[in-house]
């Protein structure tokens, strides 16, 4: 093939050189030990910058054109403030910060640097999150009288602004994990979810939905992102939706529903969770215990409400002929599970979540190679251009979070966060569900601007100490802002998963948005249950934990059903509204609220049983 020496070609190349340095660069880093927090944070942006400065254009009117002289005057821009205190390392951690006076030199390459990390976030990720670092900088100098050298000293020359604890995860967590679903993705994985889900669930009633909720939560352990997940499982599965009968409108809530929760599916969640282990000083793997429960209830509720809507329609799934076999599958290509499995032994042998990343990502394409129908997928130009797009797929989280550290050094510098709690807890006068709402209210709203990650973030500076402070345990109280600011992707007005998906099904937005609403109802009752009830967060005493889990997943179907109108027999409007209260009362953290839901959904299903009973006797009379 011949090298295309024009300048875009050029460019191209120097992309891809420059995402392969950047993942090599954080490979070494786990392998070997990072380096000090500045260098090897500020490594981290200065590859994201770059990047985004050369390959994302700062208008629609340059969308296609290669970078110009403002581009790579902007690429200097951003890395001048990050060689400087490469540079003026020893200056740097020998100064007493807020106590010493900042140069001329600091407070320039300091204000420098906060537009850089403004303008590259927009690039990578529109206005909205920009906009919210501009409006508490002006909350900060403005309103809060925030002195500007102690601003820039918090945001520039300490780990407590830009270069605090979000960009530290976007380093060491979250790069390698992207980077590991780029390799399984390039060497054929996504495939395997596709097949894997079709064989197991094809054949069922509504199989193609059921297919899209088991493959998007596989799919979800590689990608992080809902629209991503949305773009890669929805041209194959909502096409088989609409072909056995479902409207594209509910083909589309089904797959952007399914999407969403791979955020939460663990075992590799999305980026916030990273985020959420280093705020609460635990082990990644802890997060992985503590959002199990919640995240097969998510998926039941998914997949209760294709099951119920399906049999309400009776539409039927899949003929066998037209499925791959379970058999076949495992055998073609179920070799490609390692790395999965590797990353979870790895990391419950005691060692950290990125080695057990870094493992998985080198074991994936040697595993390929293992069989000839994976094999063509090891060539060094698939894992050179697996690197390159690991990097680049990072670029946004880094740039996310470096945004959202300057959001989280003026709500520590000015007191806001303190401010902040002290009205929500008087706004909901010590009642927690109204302080929940305003928490859940808060995490919908920011979502729908921004990634998930930052969403999270600027949450827990703000209204996640406030529920603390009713009583929450603490990684409940996370758990909920991580749900919200997940789920914000399925609910309107901006709800992108749903977008993405609704432009594959040609359906309308609106109508598949209260789709999926619907079919995701379940999943924003879950956040509730696990703040007043802990056990389902596997804490506390494991026979009370089985009890809840069990009545959770009962009363979460029994409220998938009677949204759906179908349990055994299709619902009557009594028993729609029976179903419903019969699933709240289960998912009520209380041993009387447990048998009033079992008697009321008792009855329904009785009377249900007894009508499906009378029905073959019915027809055999026409």
């Amino acid at each position: 093939m011949s090298l295309d020496l024009s300048h875009g070609g050029l460019l191209r190349l120097a992309g891809i050189v420059i995402g392969v340095l950047m993942s090599l660069y954080h490979m070494w880093a786990i392998a070997f030990g990072s380096p000090e927090a500045v260098y090897f944070r500020g490594t981290h942006l200065l590859f994201a910058l770059v990047l985004v400065f050369l390959f994302y254009e700062r208008s629609t009117k340059r969308a296609g054109k290669p970078a110009d002289i403002v581009d790579y005057g902007m690429v200097a821009l951003g890395a001048a403030p990050i060689l400087y205190l490469f540079l003026n390392y020893d200056y740097l951690v020998n100064r007493i910060y807020y106590i010493d006076d900042l140069t001329t030199a600091d407070m320039v390459f300091g204000a420098l640097m906060v537009v850089a990390v403004i303008e590259g976030t927009r690039r990578a990720l529109g206005w909205a999150l920009p906009i919210t670092a501009i409006v508490f900088l002006a909350y900060g100098l403005f309103i809060a009288r925030l002195e500007p050298m102690r601003l820039m000293d918090q945001l520039f020359m300490t780990t407590e602004g830009i270069f605090g604890i979000p960009l530290s995860v976007s380093a060491a967590y979250v790069l390698i994990f992207v980077l590991f679903g780029s390799f399984m993705e390039r060497t054929g994985t996504g495939q395997l979810f596709m097949d894997f889900a079709m064989a197991l669930t094809g054949h069922s009633a509504g199989g193609p939905g059921k297919v899209s909720v088991v493959s998007s939560s596989l799919f979800g352990t590689i990608s992080g992102s809902a629209v991503a997940n949305v773009m890669v499982d929805g041209p194959i599965a909502i096409p088989l939706m609409k072909r056995t009968g479902f409207p594209p409108h509910f083909a589309a809530g089904v797959e952007s529903t399914a999407s969403t929760g791979g955020q939460i599916m663990p075992p590799i969640m999305g980026a916030a969770a990273f985020v959420m282990a280093e705020f609460l000083a635990v082990g990644y793997g802890q997060v992985i215990v503590w959002a199990l429960i919640p995240s097969i209830l998510y998926y039941v509720a998914c997949f209760g409400a294709v099951h119920f809507e399906a049999k309400r329609r009776g539409l039927v799934g899949l003929p066998r002929s037209e499925l791959p076999r379970l058999s076949h599958v495992m055998a073609e290509r179920g070799h490609l599970f390692l790395p999965v499995l590797a990353i979870l032994a790895v990391m419950y042998s005691g060692f950290s979540a990125p080695m057990a990343a870094l493992v998985g990502t080198l074991l994936c394409f040697p595993v390929a190679a293992l069989r000839a129908t994976t094999r063509q997928n090891v060539t060094l130009r698939n894992v050179l251009e697996a690197m390159a797009d690991g990097a680049r797929n990072a670029v946004t989280v880094a740039l996310a979070c470096a945004c959202a550290g300057i959001i989280i050094g003026v709500v520590m510098l000015s007191g806001l966060g303190i401010v902040f709690t002290q009205i929500v807890v008087g706004m909901a006068q010590d009642w927690l569900l109204a302080a929940l709402i305003l928490t859940m209210a808060a995490g919908i709203v920011l979502g729908m601007g921004m990634p998930t990650t930052p969403a999270y973030i600027i949450l827990t500076a703000l209204l996640v100490p406030a529920i603390i402070k009713l009583g929450v345990v603490p990684p409940a109280a996370h758990m909920f802002a991580l749900y919200f600011a997940v789920l914000s992707a399925i609910t309107p007005p901006v709800a992108l998963a749903v977008f993405a998906a609704a432009g594959i099904a040609k359906a309308d937005i609106w109508k598949s948005g209260l789709a999926a609403v619907k079919i995701g109802a379940a999943g924003f009752i879950v956040p509730f249950m696990f703040v007043y009830e802990p056990a389902l967060l596997m804490i506390g005493d494991w026979p009370w934990i089985v009890w809840r889990f069990v009545c959770a997943v009962a009363g979460i179907l029994l409220f998938a059903g009677g949204l759906h109108g179908f349990f055994l027999t299709r619902a009557s409007p009594w028993q729609r509204a029976a179903l419903t209260v019969a699933g709240f009362a289960l998912v009520v953290p209380s041993i009387w609220a447990d048998i009033a839901g079992a008697a009321l959904a008792a009855v329904v299903l009785g009377s249900q049983w007894l009508e499906r009973q009378r029905m073959p006797a019915v027809a055999g009379t026409r």
